[in-house]
């Protein structure tokens, strides 16, 4: 029988890239709130997206 090596295979996996232009600065600003804060960057953007949409819908 042959050993089964690795990760399993996810039912969603997260391998689609995104990628931004940003200045040193707004890199530096996005890590430090990111470190600070205990967010990952995509759960930062994910909260962006949320807070944003919930503006949307109170106008």
């Amino acid at each position: 029988m042959e050993k089964i090596r690795g990760r399993p295979p996810s039912d969603n996996p997260k391998n689609a890239r995104f990628f931004i232009c940003v200045t040193p600065q707004e890199k530096a600003e996005i890590y430090a709130f990111a470190r600070s804060s205990g967010y990952s960057l995509l759960d930062l953007i994910k909260k962006g997206i949320e807070a944003v949409k919930a503006e949307s819908e109170q106008k």
